[in-house]
């Protein structure tokens, strides 16, 4: 399928938008001051070592703490500053060497980050570190040599056996093992030799640091944004990349031309003098993804609804009837809301658990095609993503690996009035809850008159339907109470002043 890459640049943010066939498919962010940390190396120092939860805390520099779990912790990886072998303590029952017997508190411990920061959780770490070139993901620590799972089966073994005799006879220095990635299906000897000497320098060079910086210290720096878009998101099927700033455009040629001179032969300098993000309405895109209603063109919708353990998709018939009958009707919503969904989780950037509601079928060939569909457009994510079959509530349960912030979390925050709850008492309730809080403050103080100042709305209400009330609490407690609106305030807030 035919894509084209867009890149909106400024100062302070870079927005790059993928569009197959006038349709938005994904959206990456980098903002200068928020920059993601996903393959940054670290001098990192552990700070806290548990041993129920298996894992460590370590200090790499952040406001908080990152997490090392033992499934991520090299016994090699264990020494000091990257170097050396660790004392081998017997393994546990499961053979699994426990946390607590390969570091301790105020060790110092090379470590990569493998997850951004999400939420109030900290990054996750790893100290198997791998460093990603143009064509090869280069394993200092280990001399294991691999072929992406991509490439079809017929071509690993020759490739397998050429990158072999590469890093065996490269000039630049032996050791580490490298994993050929998919776009280096059709490099040749040299591309892979060049990309082994370079990711070998970058090992050097980070080990060096290691020796020099001091605990939380940044020894490598992954690539940012717009070089990451000619490693990683360029393919056969892009058409174009278009980039609307001629500095960076100069700067993203230099770089493409020394490691990625394919994807550059496809990079363009957008002049035109309409934003390059209105040439597909992007940003009206964006705004539709922050929201819970997706619409259908048929007329059905999706409802999306985002929390911090799982997101569900709600699917719904809406206004289309066009169907011969009912059966017909649902299937066809359900069928193209699967390519939806599919849509809205690259968009959205949803990771973690999702559970999607299909409209309920009586036909086991239209559950089966439905569930097809969704599988075939999950296909074509780059990021990991599996779905189960029907369970029997008939709902989808699918998982989608979580490797930065959602769309939502990254442009939103929580609503200052609602706090995130997406609900406000109504304006009675707070009148209530006001009642309430005077009749108590009557039994522990003696004032000489309660006001309450509070809404416009909450105030409106005491003056007509509540007068009553607020008249028959004034006579119980023997205290005037006066009411003072105050448009600042949100709905729910109020105070009780002493007079």
């Amino acid at each position: 399928m035919q894509q084209d890459i867009l890149i909106n640049w400024s100062p302070q943010e870079t927005r790059v938008a993928i569009v197959e066939h006038g349709a938005v498919q994904e959206l990456h962010l980098e903002r200068t001051l928020e920059r993601g940390l996903v393959g940054n190396v670290y001098m990192g120092k552990v700070v806290r070592v548990l041993p129920g939860m298996q894992s460590t805390f370590i200090d790499i520099g952040l406001e908080r703490a990152a997490f090392l779990h033992v499934a991520d912790l090299l016994p090699s990886a264990a020494a000091v500053r990257g170097e050396g072998e660790p004392s081998q303590p017997r393994p546990g029952g499961n053979g699994q060497v426990p946390i607590e017997r390969q570091v301790f508190e105020g060790q110092a411990l090379m470590v990569q980050v493998i997850k951004d920061p999400i939420g109030t959780k900290g990054a996750r770490l790893s100290t198997q570190i791998s460093i990603a070139g143009r064509l090869l993901v280069f394993l200092p620590q280990d001399e294991h040599v691999g072929v992406s799972q991509k490439i079809p089966a017929a071509q690993r073994e020759d490739l397998r056996r050429r990158l072999q005799a590469l890093v065996g006879d490269a000039a630049s220095g032996g050791g580490g093992g490298f994993i050929l990635r998919t776009n280096a299906e059709d490099s040749s000897d040299a591309e892979l030799a060049e990309d082994i000497a370079y990711l070998r320098k970058a090992w050097a060079r980070t080990k060096a640091a290691a020796q020099k910086l001091p605990p939380a210290s940044l020894l490598h720096q992954d690539l940012d944004l717009l070089q990451r878009v000619l490693r990683d998101l360029v393919t056969e099927e892009t058409q174009s990349i278009r980039l609307d700033s001629r500095e960076q455009f100069d700067k993203l040629q230099a770089f493409g031309r020394e490691f990625m001179p394919a994807a550059t032969q496809k990079l363009q300098h957008y002049k035109g003098e309409r934003p390059i993000f209105d040439l597909f309405s992007i940003d009206d895109e964006v705004a539709k993804a922050l929201g819970r209603r997706v619409d259908l063109k048929s007329g059905g919708y999706l409802i999306v609804d985002q929390t911090e353990a799982l997101t569900t998709v709600d699917v719904n018939t809406g206004g289309y009837v066009g169907a011969r009958n009912f059966d017909d009707t649902i299937f066809k919503t359900n069928l193209e809301a699967a390519g939806a969904i599919a849509r809205q989780l690259r968009l959205r950037n949803l990771g973690g658990i999702i559970i999607v509601d299909f409209i309920d079928m009586v036909r086991d060939e239209h559950r089966a095609a439905v569930l097809a569909e969704l599988r075939k457009q999950l296909g074509r994510d780059r990021v990991k993503t599996t779905a189960s079959g029907f369970s029997p509530l008939g709902l989808v349960e699918m998982t989608r690996k979580r490797t930065r912030e959602s769309l939502a979390h990254m442009l939103c925050e929580p609503c200052a009035i609602c706090r995130g709850t997406g609900a406000v008492k109504t304006a009675r309730s707070v009148t209530y809850d006001i009642l309430r809080e005077i009749l108590r403050e009557a039994r522990q103080f003696n004032p000489r008159e309660f006001r309450v100042v509070a809404s416009p709305k909450v105030v409106e209400l005491f003056l007509d339907e509540e007068s009553q009330h607020l008249a028959g609490l004034s006579d119980f407690i023997g205290k005037p109470i006066s009411l003072q609106a105050e448009s600042a305030m949100g709905p729910e807030q109020y105070d009780i002043v002493l007079l």
